[in-house]
């Protein structure tokens, strides 16, 4: 998927989401280290497994190379209700810089 994102999931699924970083990166740059990923505004959902991706991607059907993605698991959230999710990693330029993307996560009935 290309940024700004829009995932969606039910309310009883587990949900592997993976955000191309490609639009926001540098010539040779790359995401690195341990990206934070957090809901923003409530706590109903369990976010975990956060990671930039250590093998290549298919995200809407375009190839992400390794390093250009994060990825995270998420599970829980209201039905009807529309998650703020912020993404913060860090990359390989130098000096280093730090992006931060926001996505949104609607969740909708079984």
């Amino acid at each position: 998927m290309v940024i700004p994102e829009r995932q969606a999931k039910t309310v009883s699924e587990v949900r592997n989401v993976a955000i191309d970083f490609r639009g926001k990166l540098d010539d040779g740059e790359l995401l690195t280290g341990s990206p934070t990923v957090t809901e923003v505004g409530t706590a109903n959902l369990t976010i975990s497994n956060q990671k930039v991706n250590t093998v290549a991607l298919i995200i809407e059907g375009q190839s992400v190379d390794i390093g250009m993605a994060v990825q995270f698991k998420v599970l829980g959230g209201n039905a009807g209700t529309n998650y703020k999710i912020r993404i913060s990693v860090v990359t390989t330029a130098s000096p280093a810089q730090t992006l931060i993307e926001d996505v949104i996560l609607r969740v909708i009935a079984d």
